[in-house]
């Protein structure tokens, strides 16, 4: 890792950190060697309570909607039962359907939310001020007391109370819904 990746890294957190600080949004933060994979990061996080999250950027087949989706880390999703699950919640809010999925590339990653694959996570959301990916969170993680995510640096685990995480979406200003994700 570069000197300019290794900073380019610290101001991602810092600027996750500093925008929850500035709306009294309650975290806590620890700090790991990389984990660029739920694999990897395994290793590092602490039992602390909080449901780990996987976070994934899709694009749709035109490429004009984009779309993150959480759930919990140890669930895997096959990509065409969420098209199809995705397809019905929006066509039944009235929004164009998602249509074929694919995930995005490392460029619409970083023109969308400002982050490099391996450092996903809803914290992404703050650089995306056209407010253009919708986010998808399983509704099982409504059940979590706290959850935890990169703090957009692999380096990283936020950990947030659910509460604090609704009050992080409603200021982040995303469209987003709990949706059925995947069968328990």
């Amino acid at each position: 890792m570069t000197q300019e990746t290794d900073n380019r890294q610290t101001d991602r957190e810092t600027r996750v950190l500093d925008y929850l600080k500035a709306r009294d949004i309650p975290f806590e933060v620890y700090h790991h060697p990389e984990g660029k994979t739920i694999e990897e990061a395994k290793r590092w996080w602490k039992d602390d309570g909080s449901v780990h999250c996987k976070n994934l950027f899709f694009r749709n087949h035109k490429g004009n909607r984009h779309y993150l989706v959480c759930f919990h880390c140890d669930h895997d999703l096959d990509i065409h039962d969420l098209e199809h699950r995705l397809k019905a919640s929006l066509v039944a809010k009235g929004l164009p359907s998602c249509g074929k999925l694919s995930f995005a590339s490392p460029e619409r990653m970083m023109r969308y939310l400002g982050l490099e694959p391996g450092s996903v996570s809803p914290f992404g959301l703050i650089n995306d001020a056209e407010h253009h990916v919708h986010l998808f969170l399983d509704k099982n993680l409504l059940q979590a007391e706290s959850l935890s995510f990169h703090p957009n640096d692999c380096r990283g685990t936020v950990v947030i109370s659910k509460e604090a995480f609704a009050r992080y979406l409603s200021a982040v200003g995303n469209s987003f819904e709990y949706l059925s994700l995947y069968e328990e």
